[in-house]
């Protein structure tokens, strides 16, 4: 439809209606496709005997559009400067329906938004509290979709409010419609801090935005299966007119109708794929806070009790200990956790109870190094380990050059001398802060050593000494402390 020869290099100007579903946009889009059609005709609204047709439109509860879509002919239009532009019409399918989650609402919000010039927000009655924080969800989905920039990023949005019933407060039209709505995007000081937030994201994603009231037709209209449409319309021409087009910019460029394909092209990709984030339904979101406040609480709970039993402070205390002190504790984060009422149902609520069953065991991992850090033996396990090296190797050069073996013997001298080095290069790392991941292959090679060679060879000794065994360094988590009776 864009890259039609005749159309392809002109200025697109886009026109799009969004909002609820049922409210009546393909009926009004197709009023617009009336004036476009009769654009030199002074009587373009039609005959009474004329019905509407163009976009599908019915009554009923049931929604009619999908998705979004574009009337096949683009009209080209001379604007009074003497340029011609193209004007594309598009209907949206309806937000909140039945067959439709958030993300595909906000998806289609967002992408009407994005591509269009002039964005009719079409509402029913009023414009509603609920009205403006899906407007602010929904303008923010398109927002973050599009690069960073420092101008607003979407154009023009009308408020079209359709059976407005109080025109004694504020009259038919736009004059009575941006009258009311400056009052109703108004942020006072009063307002909760909520209220300014979202009149202010409204109007910082908006270069210029109008409100219009519509009466309401007669219950006579409203509730006739079979109207077609014969209604006298006055908001077209105040969007369609020549002199009141506005071209679509992307960046503060004007753009053209093969220019706006690539656009579309992009911003479908982003929507496909897992950049964005998924928008939630109210509540949803409240009970996610709701749920994640009550974890960080529980965890907030059982990393105050761990502290004072083993934090920065307090002594080494065994492994088998620590473990005791964590199961106990962090039972008692759970029963916390599920004390606190909480929004979302049982298996809701089971997953951040998981979560933070998963999160007291990654705090418990880390209080575990912590605690083992304070084990003297265990800070001491690299240079042990190197003397003991160095001992054997000593002993088992003097005992294979006394026999003899003098090969054995340089081979063990050179053995002491790599260890002696190594000492000593760790020694330098401790001291100085430099070369730490030398400092680190020294210490996996040397627990390597202690865990492969040297405690198996002393499994003996303590298998038949009475020693405290939760001192020793190359003790199994959850190893108790106690004496084996010898004879």
């Amino acid at each position: 439809i864009l890259l039609q020869d005749h159309v392809k290099d002109l200025n697109v100007v886009v026109v799009s209606v969004a909002g609820a579903f049922r409210k009546g946009k393909s009926f009004l889009l197709d009023f617009m496709l009336r004036y476009m059609y009769n654009q030199d005709s002074v009587s373009w609204i039609g005959g009474n005997n004329e019905p509407l047709t163009g976009f599908k439109w019915r009554g009923g509860c049931e929604r009619e559009t999908t998705g979004i879509q574009v009337w096949s002919d683009v009209f080209v239009v001379d604007k009074p400067d003497g340029s011609k532009v193209a004007v594309l019409l598009v209907d949206t399918q309806g937000a909140f329906d039945s067959q439709s989650t958030i993300k595909d609402s906000a998806t289609v919000f967002a992408l009407s938004t994005m591509t269009s010039s002039v964005q009719v927000y079409n509402l029913s009655n009023n414009i509603q509290e609920d009205d403006l924080q899906h407007l602010q969800l929904f303008t923010e989905y398109g927002r973050l979709a599009m690069e960073e920039t420092k101008t607003k990023p979407f154009q023009s949005l009308m408020f079209l409010i359709r059976d407005w019933s109080f025109p004694y407060e504020h009259e038919y039209g736009l004059k009575g419609g941006c009258k009311f709505l400056r009052k109703r995007l108004e942020v006072k000081a009063c307002q909760h801090e909520e209220l300014q937030n979202v009149r202010r994201h409204i109007d910082s994603c908006f270069k210029n935005i109008a409100c219009f009231l519509l009466p309401h037709p007669g219950l006579k209209v409203s509730t006739n299966p079979h109207f077609d449409g014969r209604l006298i319309a006055e908001l077209v021409p105040l969007l369609l007119a020549p002199d009141r087009l506005v071209e679509k910019e992307i960046s503060g460029s004007r753009i053209t109708c093969k220019d706006l394909v690539e656009y579309f092209k992009a911003y479908i990709k982003i929507y496909q794929g897992d950049e964005l984030p998924h928008p939630k339904s109210m509540l949803q979101a409240t009970a996610e806070a709701n749920n994640l406040t009550a974890v960080a609480g529980a965890k907030e709970l059982y990393s105050r009790n761990m502290e004072q039993v083993c934090g920065g402070d307090q002594p080494y205390m065994a492994p088998a200990d620590l473990e005791h002190y964590h199961a106990a504790f962090a039972e008692d984060s759970v029963k916390y956790f599920r004390s606190i009422k909480k929004m979302g149902g049982e298996e809701f609520c089971q997953r951040y109870q998981t979560q933070l069953e998963s999160e007291m065991e990654e705090a418990f991992a880390n209080f575990s190094k912590h605690n083992e850090g304070k084990n003297i033996f265990y800070a001491a396990r690299t240079p042990a380990t190197l003397f003991v090296v160095m001992f054997f190797t000593y002993v088992l050069s003097g005992v294979t050059g006394f026999i003899g073996l003098s090969l054995f013997a340089k081979l063990a001298n050179l053995v002491l001398g790599v260890a002696l080095l190594l000492l000593c290069i760790w020694a330098y790392v401790k001291y100085s802060g430099e070369f730490r991941e030398a400092g680190m292959l020294i210490d996996q090679l040397a627990e390597a050593l202690w865990e492969q060679v040297i405690s198996k060879l002393l499994e003996p000794v303590r298998n038949h000494l009475a020693w405290p065994l939760s001192l020793l360094p190359s003790l199994p988590s959850g190893a108790t402390l106690g004496l084996k009776k010898t004879n």
